[in-house]
């Protein structure tokens, strides 16, 4: 006599985490191929650069091909899972099923403004201004209250103090012009 809880079918059915519809699979494959895709690219490109050796032994194609390489090995494995029955060790995903829209101009406000802007009014300011649109279209999406005055206070402050050692790290020592509001170097 069987316990009426106990099914009676040995299969213990799909695992927790693991792909068990074909779509899923297929679209897996799919992002498995662009990587490989991309990894492609970056190769057929890296073709075009000099590879003099220079000061460390290595040319200038060595990161290319360097980043090539590991992209295309990313791009098998992942082929591979998405082959194999999917990715098993997917957490399901969180947050809304639809996307934010108002969050996204946000975002695409913030990086079509520091394109536009950034030989205008200097790396330091249009990089903040980037920082703090995109982080207010995040803090909308996430239903935070993205419209105080200290909120928006607070994120410039921060804005500033992540993009200017950015641009003195690059322009006084590494040696790289970035665009700024000054000859200095400085801002």
């Amino acid at each position: 006599m069987s316990d009426p809880i106990t099914p009676l079918s040995s299969d213990p059915g799909p695992a927790p985490g693991v792909a068990s519809n074909v779509p899923a699979v297929g679209m897996q494959t799919v992002v498995g191929a662009g990587v490989l895709l991309t990894a492609g690219a970056l190769a057929v490109g890296a073709l075009d650069i000099p590879s003099n050796a220079g000061y460390g032994g290595v040319g200038p194609n060595f990161l290319p091909w360097l980043v090539a390489a590991v992209l295309a090995l990313c791009g098998c494995v992942l082929l591979w899972e998405a082959r194999s029955g999917g990715f098993r060790a997917m957490e399901e995903p969180n947050g809304s099923a639809r996307a934010h829209k108002p969050a996204f101009v946000w975002v695409s406000a913030g990086l079509l403004l520091n394109a536009s802007l950034i030989t205008t009014v200097g790396f330091i300011l249009s990089s903040t201004l980037c920082y703090l649109l995109a982080v207010q279209g995040l803090r909308r999406a996430a239903g935070q209250n993205a419209g105080a005055l200290r909120t928006w206070v607070v994120d410039g402050v921060t804005g500033v103090l992540i993009s200017a050692p950015v641009y003195w790290t690059f322009t006084q020592f590494l040696a790289i012009n970035l665009p700024g509001l000054t000859q200095t170097g400085w801002l």
